[in-house]
């Protein structure tokens, strides 16, 4: 399971990351994706804690929550589900 976190200043590090989701538990891995071509942060993150009851804890704390100037987008992070693997009856 995983935190989607969105709306993210461009001066956010994943250390940044870590240290303000840490205060609800703790931080297995911080995902900050760049865009291929211009090598660019997206302005988005993922964000995986050790318990599902710390990553509802931290999505209910820091939804909305102004950091480094911008409101956090905080979610239950969707997984793509691969459509090749999928079987069809």
């Amino acid at each position: 399971m995983s935190i989607y976190v969105g709306n993210l200043s461009e001066e956010v590090q994943e250390d940044d990351l870590k240290q303000i989701f840490s205060e609800y538990g703790s931080v297995i891995k911080v995902r900050l994706p760049k865009c291929r071509q211009s090598g660019e942060r997206r302005g988005f993150a993922f964000i995986e804690m050790k318990t599902d009851a710390e990553e509802a804890a931290a999505i209910y704390s820091l939804l909305d929550t102004e950091f480094m100037g911008r409101n956090l987008r905080v979610n239950k992070a969707i997984t793509k589900v691969d459509k090749r693997s999928s079987s069809h009856v």
